[in-house]
């Protein structure tokens, strides 16, 4: 669905210039959720930022199904880690905003937001504002705008890192019965390594400065919660967090 070929980015120009990203490659089958684990600064939230088409590499390409990824024709849902709400606007308005930015805003959606609403537990609050909103509330307005917009291609940078232990692990069970039912390919940051084990069933270490993927790992745990008090994913945790710190940071 999509490859990472050889992807290198850097910030910056002259003696000011940092390399972010050197020859970072890796693969993402569709129908998959991915993970890009490693500690801060070896370049996650770059690549991801890659292949939303947000920033354009100083080398390598970005393909989907092998022809040059473009934003324009795909439907890309990006959940940042502030959520990306806009204050001013209701939850139904925010949910609403990525398919009229896209022109689909038809009917034969408005089934597909109902159910969403319900899924999500946001029939009540449609016409509240973010700032009257939880951040576990937040966090579902922001994963029912970018289910709603049924992506070909869903990409997450930090999405639950704001919010405490419990909270966050309840929306990665959120995610996950919504991603069950609509099987979107998606790429996951996350800087907890139970996240990590928890959601994707393939985890792209990353390290190094500038940062690139030392290894992908099949992961056995993916998709179901009752999986993180087994000492089989304690050990692969351990395991996972030895690679980190040995990953020439």
């Amino acid at each position: 669905m999509l490859c990472f070929q050889g992807i290198s980015v850097d910030y910056g120009t002259g003696g000011d210039t940092v390399h972010a990203l050197a020859d970072a490659s890796l693969c993402v089958e569709r129908g998959t959720v991915l993970a890009l684990i490693g500690a801060s600064g070896t370049g996650k939230s770059t690549l991801l930022r890659v292949g939303a088409g947000l920033l354009r590499p100083a080398a390598g390409t970005v393909t989907s199904n092998g022809a040059p990824i473009d934003a324009r024709s795909m439907r890309i849902g990006f959940l940042p880690q502030n959520y990306g709400l806009l204050a001013w606007k209701t939850v139904r308005e925010n949910i609403l905003l990525g398919v009229q930015i896209k022109g689909e805003w038809r009917a034969e959606r408005r089934s597909a937001f109902t159910e969403l609403a319900a899924d999500l537990g946001l029939t009540d609050l449609l016409e509240r504002y973010p700032h009257e909103l939880s951040g576990g509330q937040q966090q579902r307005v922001g994963l029912a705008r970018v289910f709603l917009l049924a992506p070909d291609l869903l990409l997450m940078d930090e999405p639950f890192s704001a919010l405490d232990t419990i909270t966050r692990e309840s929306m990665q069970e959120v995610f996950l019965s919504l991603w069950k039912k609509h099987a979107v390919t998606t790429v996951l940051v996350t800087h907890y390594v139970e996240e990590a084990l928890t959601l994707a069933g393939r985890i792209a270490v990353m390290g190094g400065r500038p940062g690139h993927v030392i290894e992908l790992i099949d992961n056995p745990f993916a998709g179901d919660p009752a999986y993180r008090f087994s000492p089989e994913f304690f050990a692969m945790g351990q395991e996972l967090r030895a690679k980190i710190a040995g990953g020439g940071v």
